[in-house]
């Protein structure tokens, strides 16, 4: 938590750089009131429009290499998940077993400090980030790539495994548990904290309030406002488009959305996993069973699609940029989607129980194993494999639905459920991302948890009701500016994970730690 002073002058500073917020809220008042909805989403727009693009503009330049774009922020994202998985020793790899057992519950001990099990944290973590782009993102990768694409897609993901491993051992490591029980941690604890070990505790500070700052913004507008506009967008389109009975009327899914929103997170992050702990393994095995049946469905297809993945990702034909285009739409689409480096997971995973940070580490690896290199290459193999990515006028969720509802002609209403459902996920993690950053500016009292609560709700509405294309740019942005202080300070801390690693597999040499099931509470009988 930063000291009062700062923390009065940074109130006023937030909710300018949250400028939509109010008129927006103001707005949506007057909206239901009858006022005219174009003209108020065209004046936010208007008014944000300029600022959001010179933010947006910064944290996605582009250089030009052979005729393609290559955001720099991708190469920042994907050097650091290179770096780290020789650091470590490809972690990503040799720890993939030893996660399994973790998250089976194998080393569970319900003694230690924390509030939720490791299975609970990597749900929850998981649901912030299947989402949208794991549908609508994947189709965009292979439009424009190829499918080419999905060979660099999978390979970032498993090199972005690493830069999981790092960021959530610091999590643990450098987490607060609070007098009630509840835990604080995250970016904006091993930043502070971490670079204060090491003399740096200025810069630290410094790199964990803009941290802070930006997770707010982006819990607001990309996992929240982006969520439930997509997710209604989605719903109007199968109940009947223009002459669904919610069509123009977005500000009664957001009332229902928000409702059900507020009921789940006004628990925190115990009541948000008993709902992610169901949801996630459901959605996701929903969507890639659907995909398995249809590529079987296409099996004689199979090595073609493998052959064209293949081939396509070392001599594309066609692609901007050949060999490099088709290698940034893969790297950019496992960047995007599984947020390896940006520092959002650590702040679920390290409410986890246990007394060994490094545990929560190898759990968090799975996360981009199953986002990216499951749930992606899913949608990427059934594109493929129908052969609708070649579709002209048709991108993102349309092309992934017409590829499925080519063989499944009624996928389009299972689409739309795991569209909400993802949203709904989506944005009930992020409440917490956003909540604990909120925290952590304002200090960990009940006025600040509700205040960001109520605030995240009203946002449900407001983004369900307007299109504010400009904000939503805007908050983007602000999540992937999020990865500029994580990864300065996962470089400058990887020898503290290096150091919890070494002590954690000695100990597992030694026997000190052995893989045990079921230890009862503190004061309960023991099994025998």
């Amino acid at each position: 938590m930063i000291k009062s002073p700062f923390r009065r002058a940074l109130f006023p500073a937030l909710f300018a750089g949250l400028a939509a917020a109010g008129p927006a809220a103001a707005q949506t008042a007057a909206d239901l009131a009858g006022a005219p909805e174009q003209g108020i989403d065209a004046r936010i727009n208007e008014a944000i429009g300029p600022v959001a693009d010179v933010f947006a503009g910064v944290i996605f330049y582009s250089i030009p290499v052979m005729g393609a774009d290559l955001p720099l922020i991708v190469v920042w994202l994907v050097t650091a998940a290179v770096f780290f998985t020789f650091y470590f020793g490809f972690i990503n790899f040799r720890g993939f077993g030893h996660a399994l057992r973790l998250v089976r519950g194998d080393y569970e001990d319900p003694n230690d400090r924390g509030e939720v099990s490791h299975f609970q944290a990597l749900t929850a973590a998981l649901s912030g980030t299947v989402g949208l782009g794991n549908i609508a993102g994947v189709a965009i990768a292979v439009s424009l790539g190829g499918p080419g694409a999905t060979f660099w897609m999978i390979l970032a993901g498993l090199l972005g495994m690493t830069s999981k491993f790092t960021e959530c051992t610091l999590g643990v490591k450098y987490r607060r548990v609070n007098a009630d029980g509840t835990v604080s941690g995250g970016p904006m604890y091993y930043l502070s904290q971490g670079l204060a070990e090491r003399g740096m505790g200025g810069f630290g500070r410094f790199l964990a309030v803009f941290f802070a700052i930006m997770c707010v913004g982006g819990s607001l507008g990309g996992g929240n406002m982006f969520q439930i506009n997509q997710a209604f967008q989605q719903f109007v389109n199968v109940t009947g488009g223009d002459a669904s009975p919610l069509a123009g009327r977005g500000w009664i899914f957001g009332l229902v959305a928000a409702f059900l929103v507020g009921i789940v997170i006004i628990g925190g992050i115990r009541s948000i996993v008993r709902v992610t702990e169901k949801i996630v393994p459901f959605m996701c095995g929903l969507y890639v069973l659907a995909g398995l049946v249809i590529i079987l469905v296409h099996w004689a297809d199979i090595p073609a699609a493998l052959g064209a993945i293949l081939t396509g990702a070392f001599s594309p034909e066609g692609v901007a940029g050949g060999f490099v285009g088709v290698l940034i739409q893969g790297f950019r689409r496992a960047a995007f989607s599984n947020e390896a480096g940006i520092g959002s997971a650590a702040i679920a995973h390290s409410a986890v129980r246990t007394k060994e940070p490094v545990t929560e580490g190898y759990v968090a690896l799975l996360e981009p194993f199953v986002d990216t290199v499951i749930v992606c290459t899913v949608t990427a193999l059934v594109i493929v494999i129908t052969g609708t990515y070649g579709t002209p006028d048709t991108d993102g969720v349309s092309l992934t639905s017409q590829a499925f509802g080519s063989t499944i002609t009624w996928f389009p209403y299972v689409l739309a459920v795991a569209v909400i459902l993802f949203a709904f996920s989506t944005m009930i993690s992020w409440s917490y991302y956003g909540l604990k950053s909120w925290t952590y500016l304002f200090g960990e009292t009940r006025a600040a948890d509700v205040s960001f609560k109520l605030l995240f709700c009203v946002f449900v509405v407001i983004g369900s009701s307007l299109q504010l294309g400009a904000v939503v740019d805007f908050s983007d942005a602000m999540i992937f500016a999020m990865s500029l202080p994580n990864l300065i300070g996962l470089y400058l801390l990887a020898p503290v994970v290096r150091r919890e690693l070494a002590a954690y597999r000695a100990k597992l040499r030694s026997g000190e730690i052995r893989a045990h099931q079921h230890v009862p509470p503190a004061g309960a009988p023991a099994r025998r």
